[in-house]
């Protein structure tokens, strides 16, 4: 995490727009109200956590949480979720999944803490995006693949 804590600082103004922009592709795609418990995995300075309900963010990089104003936020991996099953209504993963060290481990672990709905999107000039897409293709149904500027964003549910 020491690329993403060196330029904690700086993120926002680099990513905020895209980020954005992904964030509002999922908005209009999930059903989601103030009753609706999200966990943002990979939240970084939690540009990706603005919804209008309970939300709680997860990060490795302890930088980029530090400018993170939402309140509810952990610093911890995808692959150790500290949640209890079925903790959440949708869980979405912005740009995040090609950072994780062991990406099966914590897809299955964002299947297990995840009830309903699930977001990720992919970098796809990423050497990893086959993988990963292949591995989001096994452990949920996509009833969704949105092709966004850099990402593919795929909305999914369990099987």
């Amino acid at each position: 995490m020491g690329y993403y804590n060196s330029i904690a600082s700086g993120y926002d103004e680099l990513h905020q727009e895209e980020q954005l922009n992904k964030l509002n592709i999922i908005k209009n795609s999930i059903n989601i109200n103030k009753d609706t418990r999200v966990l943002d995995v990979g939240c970084g300075t939690g540009i990706s956590s603005d919804f209008d309900c309970f939300v709680v963010g997860i990060d490795p990089s302890s930088g980029l949480l530090r400018q993170n104003k939402h309140s509810m936020k952990l610093l911890g991996a995808a692959e150790a979720l500290p949640f209890k099953d079925s903790s959440f209504d949708c869980i979405i993963s912005i740009t995040s999944l090609h950072n994780f060290q062991n990406i099966k481990k914590s897809i299955n672990e964002i299947r297990r803490v995840g009830k309903r709905d699930f977001a990720f999107s992919i970098l796809r000039k990423s050497k990893k995006y086959g993988y990963m897409r292949n591995a989001l293709e096994k452990s949920f149904k996509i009833h969704e693949a949105i092709e966004e500027a850099k990402d593919t964003i795929l909305l999914c549910q369990k099987p």
